[in-house]
């Protein structure tokens, strides 16, 4: 298995791009077509979260979700090989402005996000424009894949966490908000039995507690951050969109325990919006919604 994905990443970053981005579109619409559990999970996600489309219309929105997936996909393999210069080409950024302040200052940010768009690009793009970026990634099988994707990352100049197996992880999070780091969070499923149950897109769901806690606890500003893909102004293909939006608040009032339910329902509103607005990009084909983890 590893020697057959070593082996398709070297392929990829070989082909032109249009070729390359074109065969994975053509894997998406057979990988639709099968309708594996991947794609139902898919499937069912997207229904809750635009329950007025017709099933044609649910359909063809799954067929663009199984697209940008792949998309993602093809673009992480060629990401290595990209220049400062095909980062920034590449990246159209909205609202960046007082991140960029805070992190210069030498203050700490946190970004909260969710399985949207190219967030490896994003965070390529951050380590080179904004910071270099800190994360957490989860623990793949085998464990000779999890170390190739971890490598990868880093030669982005991203740090990475693994989630178990290698330390205390809030702990560390915690050390690189107090020395100023961006810090940056997938957060829109929850992986560790110990989130918060918020309102997302008219239903409960759980999502990561990391992000607003680590906020509490160190003063870090907290903030929701969007990707997402659009068609490029001029030319073929897609860049991706970075938005960063307005820092959340810490209530001046409350538990802990309370600021941080209030502060992850404040990105989860935001989160809603977005994955209303670019459901094809939200690359989710995992349980999320409450009612579908009690119904395993």
């Amino acid at each position: 298995m590893l020697a057959g994905y070593r082996s398709g990443w070297s392929l990829v970053r070989r082909m032109p791009e249009r070729s390359a981005f074109r065969m994975f579109d053509l894997m998406a619409d057979v990988m639709w077509r099968r309708g594996g559990k991947g794609v139902q999970r898919m499937r069912s996600n997207y229904a809750t979260v635009r329950p007025e489309l017709s099933p044609v219309e649910l359909d063809a929105l799954v067929r663009a979700g199984v697209r940008s997936y792949l998309r993602y996909w093809c673009d992480a393999c060629r990401l290595p090989d990209r220049s400062v210069e095909d980062l920034v080409r590449g990246v159209r950024v909205v609202g960046d402005g007082p991140v960029r302040a805070r992190l210069q200052s030498g203050r700490s940010a946190i970004m909260f996000l969710g399985h949207l768009g190219n967030w490896d690009f994003g965070g390529a793009w951050s380590s080179t424009q904004l910071a270099p970026v800190t994360s957490v990634a989860e623990r793949l099988k085998p464990e000779e894949m999890f170390d190739e994707f971890l490598a990868f990352r880093e030669r982005l100049g991203m740090r990475i966490l693994p989630l178990t197996g290698g330390g205390d992880v809030f702990r560390e999070l915690t050390k690189a908000c107090r020395a100023g780091a961006l810090v940056a969070l997938l957060a829109d499923r929850d992986l560790t039995n110990g989130g918060i149950e918020v309102d997302f897109c008219g239903q409960r769901a759980r999502m990561a507690v990391g992000p607003a806690a680590l906020a509490v606890n160190t003063g870090a500003a907290l903030h929701p951050c969007i990707v997402h893909y659009e068609p490029r102004p001029q030319g073929h293909g897609y860049r991706t969109v970075v938005t960063f939006h307005e820092a959340i608040p810490v209530p001046a009032e409350g538990t802990s325990r309370e600021k941080i339910q209030l502060m992850t329902q404040a990105c989860a509103d935001v989160l809603t919006g977005a994955v209303r607005e670019h459901t094809q990009d939200w690359h989710m084909m995992q349980r999320v919604f409450t009612r579908d983890l009690v119904a395993r």
